[in-house]
């Protein structure tokens, strides 16, 4: 006897492949190892199940099986009963399968596997080939199989070959009108309702420098197409790999999905129990709290996801400098040679600060050329280590707003990371953390800049010490403080103004009555009709 079986829940991939499967081996039962999809069961109820003739489990007698034909799988722990049957001496095995390797593989006489996106491509392709008779029927299914399983090819695991199969199919009679339909449907409530739980709880974790979108949910009740959650929470949050967690009855349901090479679904979950493609994945776990099964998914997630470009790979070097005695002149002349639109300013191999083409050409026009580079250089900046991931240096260049990067190992400056170095990397992998252009963070963000330095060069002690008292003096009664006004402006110039206007949130007169009390050689003299007070 010779049966045809595909994987526990299975898809349209595997239902037509069942299909195609049968155009090779005429004899052949097709059966079901187990459970349905949703839209599966759906398509079951609505359309051509008679045609199909797909047999039940429990009328097929598994001692009489000689050779059990697998497709959409090779995994011994997917194909439910008709796992005893895989060992049995004298039974032939032939596997047709798109899936990458497994721990639990089963090997078969007849192997036919290959990197496409759906198995029904491989089996379509040899129908086309044998040049076997399909049905418009048939060709629909079939059809219904590529579309599911390369997202209507959009998927980054579908090739060429999907390409061709699908027109094959088309010029076959397939259906599309049916494809399109079986292939969008409403959600229900309860997947709603499951699909806000998994936005609410969602978060962003970088794993190698790689951004993982990471949710968990729980249900009392079974909800059908979890899957079909995932990948529409991967849409909405604009995310490159998101891995979702279900608890439901007695069992953990992991789904998985990735559009970069660094994140090997169905190789990370492997190891629980579960498995799939590069892109797509997911597993099934028993008696297993849900917290402890995320931890231990964070963990695989630590050990499996490969090392995006890191800030050693992305940086240039060796970098072109100038030291803190420079001019302004020597800095755009050197700007000038190198075709450099920054500059580094460096003492005994750790960076002060940098300056930039348009600071530099402004002072030469202004004639300002012979004063020293340190009276202009920007000397607010961030830096990152070697093994900085590309997630950090976009947070860092473009979430703080920062022109060059300095790449910065025992102190010492090894390398530059400029926005065009960045630019070219993002081109290449472009998976960009969301969150660094989302309107209400850019459109809210403050840059901070420390005018420590510049207070000391420009601000007498006795000044210095006044504003240090007007701070702590703040901080007892936990007012925030203020420098405001032409003072400020004036210090970044580096103009003289002793005029010093301070706003503290809450009552300014309070504040200086209290600064009197702490300090009684001040004199106060307060404005009831504007709230402050001098």
């Amino acid at each position: 006897m010779e049966v045809i079986t595909c994987h526990l829940n299975a898809d349209f991939d595997a239902l037509a492949s069942m299909v195609a499967a049968r155009k090779l081996y005429p004899d052949a039962v097709a059966v079901f190892p187990g459970s349905l999809e949703r839209n599966l069961r759906n398509f079951f109820v609505e359309s051509m199940v008679y045609d199909l003739g797909i047999a039940k489990l429990k009328s097929v007698p598994l001692e009489e099986v000689t050779r059990l034909i697998l497709v959409d799988t090779r995994q011994r722990s997917r194909i439910g009963r008709f796992e005893e049957v895989v060992d049995k001496e004298g039974v032939s095995i032939h596997i047709y399968d798109h899936h990458p390797n497994a721990k639990d593989d089963i090997k078969g006489e007849v192997e036919v596997i290959k990197e496409v996106g759906a198995t029904t491509t491989i089996l379509t392709r040899i129908i086309q080939e044998r040049g076997l008779p399909l049905t418009p029927e048939e060709a629909t299914i079939l059809a219904l199989g590529i579309y599911e399983d390369t997202g209507a090819f959009t998927f980054s695991s579908t090739t060429e070959e999907d390409y061709y199969a699908a027109g094959f199919l088309k010029g076959k009679g397939a259906n599309l009108d049916l494809v399109k339909d079986m292939m969008t449907y409403e959600l229900s409530v309860e997947q709603v309702s499951l699909l806000n739980e998994m936005i609410e709880s969602a978060e962003r974790i970088v794993v190698n420098g790689v951004e993982v979108l990471l949710t968990k949910v729980a249900s009392e009740t079974y909800v059908g197409d979890f899957a079909v959650l995932v990948h529409k929470l991967m849409d909405m949050e604009s995310t490159s790999a998101v891995f979702a967690l279900a608890q439901m009855d007695d069992r953990v349901f992991v789904v998985g999905r990735s559009r970069i090479p660094e994140v090997n679904v169905g190789d990370i979950l492997v190891p629980l129990g579960g498995g799939g493609h590069p892109t797509a994945g997911s597993a099934s776990v028993k008696e297993q709290p849900l917290g402890e099964l995320e931890q231990k998914l964070i963990r695989l997630l630590k050990g499996k996801v490969n090392a995006s470009r890191t800030a050693r790979d992305i940086m240039s070097y060796p970098v072109v400098y100038i030291g803190p005695e420079a001019t302004m002149g020597a800095a755009a002349d050197t700007l000038l040679r190198y075709n450099i639109n920054v500059i580094p300013i460096v003492e005994k191999g750790t960076m002060l600060g940098y300056l930039s083409r348009q600071v530099a050409e402004k002072a030469a026009f202004h004639g300002l050329k012979d004063l020293r580079v340190t009276e202009y250089m920007n000397s607010d900046f961030e830096s990152v280590a070697p093994d900085a991931g590309v997630a950090e240096i976009q947070d860092r260049i473009v979430g703080d707003n920062q022109r060059v990067l300095p790449v910065v190992e025992d102190d010492k400056l090894v390398g530059i990371i400029t926005r065009t170095d960045l630019l070219s990397t993002l081109v290449d992998n472009p998976s960009i953390p969301q969150y660094l252009f989302d309107s209400p963070r850019r459109s809210g963000y403050v840059r901070k800049k420390n005018l420590a330095a510049l207070m000391r060069e420009r601000l007498g002690r006795n000044i210095i010490d006044l504003l240090k008292s007007l701070g702590r003096v703040a901080d007892e009664v936990e007012f925030n403080i203020y420098a405001v006004g032409g003072f400020v402006r004036d210090l970044l110039l580096r103009k003289q103004n002793l005029d010093i206007d301070v706003v503290v949130e809450g009552s300014g007169i309070d504040f200086a009555l209290r600064y009197a009390e702490a300090y009684p050689e001040t004199r106060v003299r307060t404005h009831k009709k504007f709230g402050t007070a001098v």
